[in-house]
């Protein structure tokens, strides 16, 4: 279940669930997701997003997915990636400037878990550990007690993503790995923040501490694109985008040193996603 800050339901796409389950969900399907989540299939298809063939896909993709265009810069696009890391425009994505308060780095559909002993979360019952994500046990130890912020992006989403705080960087660490689709059906099989790419690196934020954050590749995703190293950045500055497919940010924060907002927490707590937007506030520093 999804929901907005005002507490509005959503509905969701229920075609595409119903494939997810049938290839999630059977002996069958699974044995196609072999296929469909090796890395030379999503490099081939984000190939073909990059070719100008490509472009006779994008007025379909905008009337299935009712994308209001108004809000973003809209042009000649070389190609269908072209099109799907449109820049929103000027003043469509307000970012909040109170340091105290934690912003979204992105558009997403956000739940937020406790992460307790021995660095482990919970996602509908099911037990993720800091460490399988990272592949690092020392950098995980250090978030034990504090807070995993999860942004799942789906296709019709903003897929650039931003800077929570001022502060410095260290070097990105990529993660090889599959290209499972990140809508949560594929939870309730395989743990998709252990086995798909990633790409994170450690934020020394001004306001909350040390931070990591995470960048999850998807289904089809052809690239994972971040636009710096290590050094300096501002809060609400473009950290980066990710190319075709819906994808998922992940932020870790150590304990006492940030609480998420309320109704964001009360929805967690049930499953149910919330609604989020790049540069809004979700949280408050402790």
């Amino acid at each position: 279940m999804i929901k907005t800050r005002s507490g509005e339901t959503i509905v969701t796409n229920e075609n595409q669930n119903k494939l997810l389950k049938k290839l999630y969900g059977s002996v069958l399907g699974r044995v196609m997701l072999k296929t469909l989540t090796a890395p030379a299939v999503s490099k081939l298809a984000g190939g073909f997003m990059d070719s100008r063939a490509s472009k006779l896909l994008i007025k379909p993709f905008i009337k299935r997915s009712g994308i209001d265009t108004s809000e973003y810069i809209m042009y000649d696009f070389r190609s269908y990636n072209d099109f799907f890391t449109r820049v929103i425009k000027p003043g469509k994505r307000p970012v909040d400037t109170e340091p105290s308060h934690l912003i979204s780095p992105c558009d997403s559909k956000l739940t937020v878990h406790k992460i307790s002993r021995n660095s482990i979360f919970r996602i509908k019952g099911s037990r993720y550990k800091v460490k399988d994500l990272l592949q690092n046990e020392f950098l995980a130890n250090r978030f034990c007690g504090g807070y995993c912020f999860i942004f799942r992006l789906e296709v019709d989403d903003y897929h650039r993503y931003c800077y929570i705080d001022d502060g410095t960087k260290t070097e990105n660490t990529y993660i090889p790995g599959e290209f499972h689709t990140v809508n949560p059906i594929a939870l309730e099989r395989y743990n998709i923040y252990k086995r798909n790419c990633r790409e994170y690196t450690i934020l020394h934020t001004e306001n909350f501490g040390d931070v990591v954050q995470i960048e999850v590749g998807a289904m089809m995703v052809g690239r994972i694109v971040n636009h710096h190293g290590e050094g300096g950045f501002c809060r609400g500055d473009e950290k980066g985008k990710f190319e075709f497919g819906g994808s998922t940010v992940v932020l870790l924060f150590g304990r006492d040193t940030v609480v998420p907002d309320e109704d964001i927490l009360r929805n967690s707590a049930v499953g149910t996603e919330t609604i989020v937007k790049y540069g809004e506030k979700i949280g408050e520093k402790c």
